[in-house]
């Protein structure tokens, strides 16, 4: 018998807002997401550790149920035990954070982010009040070099069929992630790409002949600026940027121009 008797409605509202879950995994996710909060930590031990006097189980027991949470079937002990599929989660997920957004705008980033010399995470997060809440991911080995374009290709594709229609989605990443095929894949969905650049290259403003340095400064001023880019001499890009008056402008890439 669970002792904590905030438990049962959370357990409530997890098989709420993931209809599709089992019973048991359901009951999994809601011990997974009340002990990190309650333990401030997403530690196996440390989520165990705090589980176990609620639950009244050795914390042996406790962490081998939490960990059936991420096994495999065939890891499991026992017949008929279910698999998680965390992507069959993501639609719900996202649903739940957009559960009484305001307005029809929502900003997301796209990161990717090593985890030592193990994993590398590709994820796409939906902006809120100052932090990242990751809603598709995708797992790969640190250690070998996959190509990233079909998995961020494939990510992109699954949020697009869960984002809400007529939505207006901003996505933003840092210039580590920038490459042509991922700006026009965001332009393709009908989407805004808000991604940095690196400071090589060249510009030249509408109407004028000369390209320019993106490193060259200008006095501090306020306002839209129309040009085209060459990242190389192999294409070129129409683009807008916008400066703020405070210190060195800070150039934005966007697409639609």
């Amino acid at each position: 018998m669970f002792r904590y008797p905030e438990f049962s409605p959370w357990m409530a509202t997890v098989s709420k807002h993931f209809p599709g879950l089992s019973k048991p995994l359901a009951a999994g996710l809601a011990w997974w997401s009340l002990g990190m909060i309650l333990a401030r930590s997403c530690a196996l031990s440390a989520v165990a550790g705090l589980l176990a006097p609620l639950l009244g189980q050795s914390f042996h027991t406790v962490r081998e149920r939490l960990r059936d949470m991420y096994r495999e079937a065939s890891a499991k002990a026992g017949t008929h035990r279910a698999e998680l599929d965390v992507s069959e989660c993501w639609a719900p997920w996202l649903a739940w954070v957009l559960e009484g957004w305001s307005g029809q705008q929502v900003a997301i980033a796209l990161d990717a982010t090593t985890l030592g010399q193990r994993f590398v995470a590709l994820v796409i997060s939906v902006l809120y009040r100052g932090c990242a809440v990751p809603v598709a991911w995708k797992i790969l080995p640190a250690t070998e070099k996959p190509p990233w374009q079909p998995e961020w290709l494939a990510l992109l594709k699954h949020f697009s069929e869960v984002v809400p229609p007529g939505w207006t989605v901003i996505v933003l990443a840092d210039r580590g992630l920038y490459a042509q095929w991922l700006f026009q894949a965001i332009q393709a969905l009908g989407w805004h790409p808000l991604l940095r650049i690196n400071p090589q290259g060249t510009f030249r403003p509408r109407g004028e002949y000369h390209w320019v340095p993106l490193t060259q400064g200008y006095p501090p001023w306020v306002g839209p600026l129309r040009a085209k880019a060459r990242p190389s001499t192999a294409r070129r890009l129409d683009w807008s940027a916008r400066c703020w008056a405070a210190g060195t402008p800070v150039i934005k890439k966007r697409g639609g121009c």
